[in-house]
Protein backbone atom coordinates (compact mmCIF):
# COMPACT_ATOMS: atom_id res chain seq x y z
CA UNK A 1 0.00 0.00 0.00
CA UNK A 2 0.92 3.42 -0.28
CA UNK A 3 2.95 5.23 2.20
CA UNK A 4 1.58 8.79 2.39
CA UNK A 5 4.58 9.98 4.82
CA UNK A 6 7.76 8.68 2.61
CA UNK A 7 5.33 10.62 -0.22
CA UNK A 8 6.04 13.32 1.72
CA UNK A 9 9.46 12.70 2.18
CA UNK A 10 10.01 13.34 -1.55
CA UNK A 11 7.87 15.72 -2.03
CA UNK A 12 9.96 17.60 0.63
CA UNK A 13 13.23 16.75 -0.85
CA UNK A 14 11.78 17.99 -4.33
CA UNK A 15 11.19 21.47 -2.75
CA UNK A 16 14.02 21.74 -0.61
CA UNK A 17 16.33 20.87 -3.75
CA UNK A 18 13.93 23.58 -5.76
CA UNK A 19 14.26 26.52 -3.42
CA UNK A 20 18.18 25.58 -2.37
CA UNK A 21 19.26 26.39 -6.14
CA UNK A 22 16.84 29.37 -6.14
CA UNK A 23 18.54 31.12 -3.22
CA UNK A 24 21.31 29.71 -2.43
CA UNK A 25 20.41 29.31 1.51
CA UNK A 26 23.60 27.07 2.64
CA UNK A 27 21.54 26.47 5.78
CA UNK A 28 18.87 24.24 4.06
CA UNK A 29 21.56 21.49 3.44
CA UNK A 30 21.60 21.01 6.76
CA UNK A 31 18.04 21.51 8.58
CA UNK A 32 17.26 18.48 5.43
CA UNK A 33 20.18 17.07 3.64
CA UNK A 34 17.38 16.24 0.46
CA UNK A 35 20.12 14.17 -1.42
CA UNK A 36 20.82 11.51 0.90
CA UNK A 37 16.75 11.13 1.02
CA UNK A 38 16.06 10.87 -2.10
CA UNK A 39 19.18 8.38 -2.83
CA UNK A 40 18.16 5.78 0.65
CA UNK A 41 14.28 6.12 -0.89
CA UNK A 42 15.78 4.60 -4.11
CA UNK A 43 17.93 2.37 -2.56
CA UNK A 44 14.92 1.06 -0.15
CA UNK A 45 12.83 0.09 -3.76
CA UNK A 46 15.87 -0.99 -5.04
CA UNK A 47 15.98 -3.27 -3.02
CA UNK A 48 12.13 -4.52 -3.12
CA UNK A 49 13.03 -4.50 -7.01
CA UNK A 50 15.97 -7.22 -6.14
CA UNK A 51 14.39 -9.34 -4.08
CA UNK A 52 11.53 -9.79 -6.82
CA UNK A 53 13.17 -9.89 -9.65
CA UNK A 54 16.59 -10.63 -9.45
CA UNK A 55 19.07 -8.70 -11.70
CA UNK A 56 16.51 -8.48 -14.10
CA UNK A 57 15.08 -5.46 -11.56
CA UNK A 58 18.53 -3.39 -13.44
CA UNK A 59 16.66 -3.50 -16.54
CA UNK A 60 13.65 -1.84 -15.71
CA UNK A 61 14.70 0.52 -13.33
CA UNK A 62 16.88 2.07 -16.44
CA UNK A 63 14.07 1.57 -18.24
CA UNK A 64 11.75 4.08 -16.29
CA UNK A 65 14.87 6.29 -15.45
CA UNK A 66 16.07 6.99 -18.95
CA UNK A 67 12.84 8.03 -21.06
CA UNK A 68 12.75 11.69 -19.03
CA UNK A 69 16.14 12.09 -20.02
CA UNK A 70 15.72 11.38 -23.30
CA UNK A 71 13.23 14.39 -23.52
CA UNK A 72 15.66 16.54 -21.72
CA UNK A 73 18.12 15.85 -24.33
CA UNK A 74 15.78 15.94 -27.57
CA UNK A 75 15.30 19.84 -26.29
CA UNK A 76 18.92 21.43 -25.21
CA UNK A 77 21.24 18.78 -27.25
CA UNK A 78 20.71 20.25 -30.21
CA UNK A 79 20.89 23.66 -28.27
CA UNK A 80 24.00 23.31 -27.60
CA UNK A 81 25.50 21.71 -30.51
CA UNK A 82 24.02 24.82 -32.33
CA UNK A 83 25.88 27.10 -29.93
CA UNK A 84 29.62 25.63 -29.85
CA UNK A 85 29.15 21.67 -28.18
CA UNK A 86 31.77 19.46 -30.77
CA UNK A 87 29.33 16.80 -32.14
CA UNK A 88 31.87 13.57 -31.56
CA UNK A 89 30.99 10.02 -30.31
CA UNK A 90 30.80 11.20 -26.30
CA UNK A 91 27.79 13.17 -27.12
CA UNK A 92 25.88 9.44 -27.01
CA UNK A 93 26.20 9.81 -23.30
CA UNK A 94 22.94 11.68 -23.08
CA UNK A 95 21.17 8.58 -23.84
CA UNK A 96 23.17 6.58 -21.86
CA UNK A 97 24.97 9.08 -19.14
CA UNK A 98 27.67 6.21 -17.69
CA UNK A 99 30.16 9.33 -17.69
CA UNK A 100 29.41 12.80 -17.63
CA UNK A 101 27.96 13.46 -20.88
CA UNK A 102 29.43 16.53 -22.57
CA UNK A 103 27.98 20.13 -22.18
CA UNK A 104 29.20 23.28 -23.70
CA UNK A 105 29.80 26.93 -21.54
CA UNK A 106 26.04 27.25 -20.73
CA UNK A 107 24.49 23.41 -20.77
CA UNK A 108 27.25 23.26 -17.88
CA UNK A 109 25.28 25.02 -15.52
CA UNK A 110 21.86 24.54 -16.64
CA UNK A 111 22.53 20.83 -17.11
CA UNK A 112 24.43 20.09 -13.96
CA UNK A 113 21.57 18.10 -12.48
CA UNK A 114 22.63 15.20 -14.74
CA UNK A 115 25.50 13.64 -11.91
CA UNK A 116 22.37 12.69 -9.84
CA UNK A 117 20.96 10.46 -12.75
CA UNK A 118 25.03 9.82 -13.47
CA UNK A 119 25.02 8.34 -9.60
CA UNK A 120 22.05 6.76 -9.80
CA UNK A 121 22.95 4.86 -12.47
CA UNK A 122 26.04 3.78 -10.97
CA UNK A 123 24.54 2.53 -8.02
CA UNK A 124 21.51 0.90 -10.11
CA UNK A 125 24.21 -1.43 -11.79
CA UNK A 126 26.03 -2.15 -8.53
CA UNK A 127 23.08 -2.74 -6.58
CA UNK A 128 23.06 -6.23 -7.88
CA UNK A 129 26.18 -7.23 -5.99
CA UNK A 130 25.89 -4.84 -2.97
CA UNK A 131 22.59 -6.66 -2.46
CA UNK A 132 23.87 -9.71 -2.14
CA UNK A 133 26.62 -8.71 -0.06
CA UNK A 134 24.67 -6.81 2.24
CA UNK A 135 22.03 -9.83 2.85
CA UNK A 136 25.32 -12.00 3.93
CA UNK A 137 27.30 -9.31 5.92
CA UNK A 138 25.18 -6.14 6.96
CA UNK A 139 27.15 -4.12 8.99
CA UNK A 140 30.32 -4.33 6.91
CA UNK A 141 28.66 -3.53 3.84
CA UNK A 142 27.00 -0.88 5.41
CA UNK A 143 29.90 0.80 6.69
CA UNK A 144 32.27 0.23 3.68
CA UNK A 145 31.57 3.41 1.33
CA UNK A 146 32.09 5.77 4.80
CA UNK A 147 35.04 4.06 5.16
CA UNK A 148 35.79 4.86 1.78
CA UNK A 149 35.04 8.21 2.40
CA UNK A 150 36.88 8.77 5.12
CA UNK A 151 40.10 7.42 3.41
CA UNK A 152 39.87 9.96 0.77
CA UNK A 153 39.11 12.72 2.97
CA UNK A 154 41.97 12.46 5.15
CA UNK A 155 43.95 11.89 2.65
CA UNK A 156 45.11 8.22 2.95
CA UNK A 157 43.57 8.05 -0.73
CA UNK A 158 45.23 11.31 -2.08
CA UNK A 159 44.34 10.82 -5.61
CA UNK A 160 41.03 8.68 -6.29
CA UNK A 161 38.78 8.54 -8.86
CA UNK A 162 35.84 10.83 -8.95
CA UNK A 163 33.67 7.44 -9.08
CA UNK A 164 35.48 6.45 -5.75
CA UNK A 165 34.01 9.61 -4.02
CA UNK A 166 31.06 9.84 -5.39
CA UNK A 167 30.39 6.33 -3.68
CA UNK A 168 31.56 6.93 -0.81
CA UNK A 169 29.44 10.20 -0.07
CA UNK A 170 25.92 8.70 -1.34
CA UNK A 171 26.30 5.20 -2.05
CA UNK A 172 26.23 4.65 2.39
CA UNK A 173 22.17 6.39 1.64
CA UNK A 174 21.44 3.68 -0.63
CA UNK A 175 22.63 0.83 1.20
CA UNK A 176 20.44 2.78 4.34
CA UNK A 177 17.78 2.18 2.01
CA UNK A 178 18.21 -1.63 1.42
CA UNK A 179 18.35 -1.63 5.76
CA UNK A 180 14.83 0.27 5.12
CA UNK A 181 13.21 -2.23 3.05
CA UNK A 182 14.54 -5.14 5.27
CA UNK A 183 12.81 -3.41 8.48
CA UNK A 184 16.52 -3.31 10.22
CA UNK A 185 16.16 0.44 10.54
CA UNK A 186 12.98 0.00 12.66
CA UNK A 187 13.83 -3.31 14.37
CA UNK A 188 16.71 -1.44 16.26
CA UNK A 189 15.99 -0.94 19.57
CA UNK A 190 16.41 3.17 21.01
CA UNK A 191 19.32 2.38 22.71
CA UNK A 192 20.98 1.17 19.68
CA UNK A 193 19.49 3.85 17.03
CA UNK A 194 19.29 6.97 19.36
CA UNK A 195 23.44 6.84 20.06
CA UNK A 196 24.05 5.54 16.66
CA UNK A 197 22.43 8.83 15.09
CA UNK A 198 23.73 11.22 17.76
CA UNK A 199 27.74 9.46 17.29
CA UNK A 200 27.13 10.23 13.89
CA UNK A 201 25.34 13.81 14.00
CA UNK A 202 28.31 14.45 15.84
CA UNK A 203 31.22 13.42 13.97
CA UNK A 204 29.32 14.91 11.04
CA UNK A 205 28.98 18.35 12.67
CA UNK A 206 32.70 18.76 14.09
CA UNK A 207 33.84 18.03 10.68
CA UNK A 208 31.59 20.33 9.38
CA UNK A 209 32.63 23.29 11.94
CA UNK A 210 35.96 22.80 10.88
CA UNK A 211 36.03 21.93 7.54
CA UNK A 212 34.28 25.08 6.01
CA UNK A 213 33.98 24.98 2.51
CA UNK A 214 33.97 28.47 -0.23
CA UNK A 215 30.20 28.44 0.21
CA UNK A 216 31.01 28.11 4.21
CA UNK A 217 28.66 25.67 6.11
CA UNK A 218 27.09 24.64 2.79
CA UNK A 219 26.98 20.04 2.73
CA UNK A 220 27.90 20.35 -0.80
CA UNK A 221 30.96 21.41 -0.14
CA UNK A 222 31.71 18.98 2.73
CA UNK A 223 31.83 15.80 1.72
CA UNK A 224 32.40 13.55 4.83
CA UNK A 225 30.43 16.19 7.04
CA UNK A 226 27.33 15.60 4.41
CA UNK A 227 27.45 12.05 4.73
CA UNK A 228 27.65 11.42 8.40
CA UNK A 229 25.18 14.17 9.47
CA UNK A 230 23.03 12.92 6.25
CA UNK A 231 23.21 9.42 7.74
CA UNK A 232 22.31 10.33 11.01
CA UNK A 233 19.17 12.24 9.52
CA UNK A 234 18.32 9.24 7.30
CA UNK A 235 18.22 6.70 10.62
CA UNK A 236 15.68 9.26 12.18
CA UNK A 237 13.40 9.73 9.52
CA UNK A 238 13.53 6.55 8.40
CA UNK A 239 14.00 4.42 11.09
CA UNK A 240 11.43 6.53 13.92
CA UNK A 241 8.85 7.68 11.43
CA UNK A 242 5.27 7.29 11.52
CA UNK A 243 3.89 4.28 9.93
CA UNK A 244 1.99 6.83 7.54
CA UNK A 245 0.36 10.70 7.14
CA UNK A 246 -3.29 10.06 6.83
CA UNK A 247 -3.46 13.61 8.18
CA UNK A 248 -2.64 14.77 4.40
CA UNK A 249 -5.79 14.18 2.59
CA UNK A 250 -7.72 16.72 5.41
CA UNK A 251 -6.29 18.59 2.52
CA UNK A 252 -7.41 17.90 -0.79
CA UNK A 253 -5.15 20.56 -2.43
CA UNK A 254 -2.11 19.70 -0.29
CA UNK A 255 -2.99 16.04 -1.03
CA UNK A 256 -3.22 16.44 -4.69
CA UNK A 257 0.34 18.69 -5.03
CA UNK A 258 1.96 15.73 -3.34
CA UNK A 259 0.54 13.06 -5.43
CA UNK A 260 1.38 15.23 -8.36
CA UNK A 261 5.11 16.03 -7.50
CA UNK A 262 5.98 12.67 -6.64
CA UNK A 263 4.55 11.32 -9.79
CA UNK A 264 6.18 14.18 -11.92
CA UNK A 265 9.35 14.09 -9.60
CA UNK A 266 11.97 12.97 -11.84
CA UNK A 267 9.99 15.97 -14.68
CA UNK A 268 10.56 18.15 -12.43
CA UNK A 269 14.12 17.23 -10.96
CA UNK A 270 15.72 17.69 -14.74
CA UNK A 271 13.86 20.68 -15.63
CA UNK A 272 14.08 23.12 -12.65
CA UNK A 273 17.61 24.15 -12.54
CA UNK A 274 17.44 25.50 -16.72
CA UNK A 275 14.58 28.08 -15.16
CA UNK A 276 16.83 28.80 -11.96
CA UNK A 277 20.05 29.73 -14.55
CA UNK A 278 17.49 31.67 -17.00
CA UNK A 279 15.77 33.78 -14.55
CA UNK A 280 19.28 34.43 -12.91
CA UNK A 281 19.92 37.92 -15.23
CA UNK A 282 16.87 39.16 -13.44
CA UNK A 283 18.68 39.97 -10.38
CA UNK A 284 20.62 42.28 -12.31
CA UNK A 285 17.53 43.55 -14.55
CA UNK A 286 15.07 43.82 -11.69
CA UNK A 287 17.47 44.22 -8.86
CA UNK A 288 16.17 40.86 -7.12
CA UNK A 289 19.49 40.56 -4.76
CA UNK A 290 19.72 37.41 -2.37
CA UNK A 291 19.17 39.49 0.55
CA UNK A 292 15.47 40.71 -1.00
CA UNK A 293 12.97 38.03 0.25
CA UNK A 294 10.43 39.44 -1.72
CA UNK A 295 11.97 38.76 -5.02
CA UNK A 296 13.46 35.17 -4.38
CA UNK A 297 9.76 34.56 -3.73
CA UNK A 298 9.24 35.80 -6.51
CA UNK A 299 12.21 33.83 -8.41
CA UNK A 300 10.98 30.67 -6.64
CA UNK A 301 7.38 30.77 -7.53
CA UNK A 302 8.45 31.37 -11.09
CA UNK A 303 10.70 28.27 -11.43
CA UNK A 304 7.83 26.32 -10.11
CA UNK A 305 5.48 27.87 -12.65
CA UNK A 306 7.61 27.52 -15.80
CA UNK A 307 8.56 24.12 -14.12
CA UNK A 308 4.93 23.40 -14.07
CA UNK A 309 4.23 24.22 -17.93
CA UNK A 310 6.72 21.71 -18.64
CA UNK A 311 5.58 19.19 -16.86
CA UNK A 312 1.82 19.78 -18.41
CA UNK A 313 4.02 19.52 -21.56
CA UNK A 314 5.89 16.44 -21.27
CA UNK A 315 5.55 14.64 -17.48
CA UNK A 316 3.01 12.21 -19.09
CA UNK A 317 6.20 10.34 -20.08
CA UNK A 318 7.01 9.27 -16.90
CA UNK A 319 3.57 7.68 -17.13
CA UNK A 320 4.60 5.37 -20.47
CA UNK A 321 8.03 4.63 -19.11
CA UNK A 322 6.34 3.03 -16.20
CA UNK A 323 3.34 1.33 -18.09
CA UNK A 324 0.72 3.51 -16.59
CA UNK A 325 -1.99 5.13 -18.49
CA UNK A 326 -0.67 8.17 -19.06
CA UNK A 327 -2.35 11.36 -17.32
CA UNK A 328 -2.38 15.44 -18.20
CA UNK A 329 -2.28 15.76 -14.11
CA UNK A 330 -1.82 13.06 -11.84
CA UNK A 331 -4.22 12.05 -9.26
CA UNK A 332 -7.54 13.03 -10.30
CA UNK A 333 -10.63 10.56 -10.07
CA UNK A 334 -10.84 7.48 -12.06
CA UNK A 335 -13.33 5.04 -12.93
CA UNK A 336 -14.73 2.51 -11.62
CA UNK A 337 -11.71 -0.13 -10.81
CA UNK A 338 -11.13 -3.37 -12.28
CA UNK A 339 -11.73 -6.10 -9.78
CA UNK A 340 -7.84 -7.62 -8.80
CA UNK A 341 -7.05 -10.88 -10.74
CA UNK A 342 -7.49 -14.18 -8.55
CA UNK A 343 -4.69 -16.41 -8.54
CA UNK A 344 -4.67 -19.73 -10.51
CA UNK A 345 -6.83 -22.40 -8.01
CA UNK A 346 -8.31 -19.44 -5.86
CA UNK A 347 -12.26 -19.87 -6.11
CA UNK A 348 -13.55 -16.69 -6.57
CA UNK A 349 -15.61 -15.00 -3.66
CA UNK A 350 -19.16 -15.30 -3.41
CA UNK A 351 -21.15 -12.13 -2.92
CA UNK A 352 -21.99 -10.90 0.27
CA UNK A 353 -26.04 -12.06 1.49
CA UNK A 354 -28.57 -9.35 0.60
CA UNK A 355 -28.35 -7.07 3.55
CA UNK A 356 -25.05 -7.65 4.70
CA UNK A 357 -23.09 -4.92 5.96
CA UNK A 358 -19.98 -3.94 3.77
CA UNK A 359 -16.53 -4.50 5.67
CA UNK A 360 -14.60 -1.53 6.57
CA UNK A 361 -11.71 -0.19 5.15
CA UNK A 362 -8.92 0.03 7.95
CA UNK A 363 -7.96 3.90 8.14
CA UNK A 364 -4.92 5.01 6.45
CA UNK A 365 -5.23 2.48 3.80
CA UNK A 366 -5.23 3.74 -0.13
CA UNK A 367 -6.71 2.09 -2.73
CA UNK A 368 -4.41 3.54 -5.80
CA UNK A 369 -2.45 1.54 -8.56
CA UNK A 370 0.97 0.63 -7.39
CA UNK A 371 3.79 -0.20 -10.13
CA UNK A 372 6.46 -1.81 -7.29
CA UNK A 373 9.39 -1.41 -9.39
CA UNK A 374 9.21 1.90 -10.70
CA UNK A 375 12.15 4.11 -9.94
CA UNK A 376 9.61 7.09 -9.22
CA UNK A 377 6.57 5.75 -7.87
CA UNK A 378 5.71 3.67 -4.44
CA UNK A 379 6.71 0.14 -4.13
CA UNK A 380 4.39 -2.01 -1.99
CA UNK A 381 6.28 -2.28 0.93
CA UNK A 382 8.10 1.63 0.90
CA UNK A 383 9.44 3.94 -1.05
CA UNK A 384 12.20 4.69 -3.26
CA UNK A 385 13.92 6.77 -6.20
CA UNK A 386 14.23 6.06 -9.51
CA UNK A 387 15.19 5.52 -9.13
CA UNK A 388 29.32 16.16 -12.47
CA UNK A 389 31.22 19.39 -11.96
CA UNK A 390 31.14 21.98 -14.96
CA UNK A 391 33.86 24.17 -15.91
CA UNK A 392 32.01 26.92 -14.11
CA UNK A 393 31.04 27.40 -10.55
CA UNK A 394 27.44 26.10 -9.19
CA UNK A 395 25.45 24.87 -6.79
CA UNK A 396 25.66 21.64 -5.55
CA UNK A 397 22.19 19.83 -4.50
CA UNK A 398 21.06 18.63 -7.71
CA UNK A 399 24.38 20.75 -9.52
CA UNK A 400 27.29 19.53 -8.25
CA UNK A 401 29.76 16.75 -8.55
CA UNK A 402 33.09 15.90 -8.12
CA UNK A 403 33.62 14.40 -11.29
CA UNK A 404 32.74 17.13 -14.08
CA UNK A 405 30.18 17.58 -17.19
CA UNK A 406 32.84 17.99 -19.98
CA UNK A 407 32.56 21.17 -21.58
CA UNK A 408 32.24 20.50 -25.34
Amino acid sequence: MRNRYLDLLRFLAIVRVVVYHVTGWAALTLVFPAMSIMFALAGSLMAASLERSGPAAVVRRLRRLLPSLWVLAAVFVPAMLLTGLPLTPRVLLWLLPVSDPPANHWGALALSVIWYLRDYLWFVLASPVAFWLFRRAPLPTLLAPYALLAAIESGIWASPPGVAREFGLYFGAWLLGFAHHAGMLRRLANRVLVPAALVLAGAGGAWIASHPGPRGYDLNDIHLGNALWSAAFVLVVLGRGPAGAAWIARSALFDRAVTVLNRRALTVYLWHMPFVVALTPLVDVVGWSHQDPLGLAIRVLLVFALVGVVTLAVGWVEDVAARRPPELVPGGRRGARRPAPVPDGVPPASPPPAGAAARPVPAGVAVGHVRPDDPLTPDARGYGWAGGRPSVPRQRDGARGSARISAG
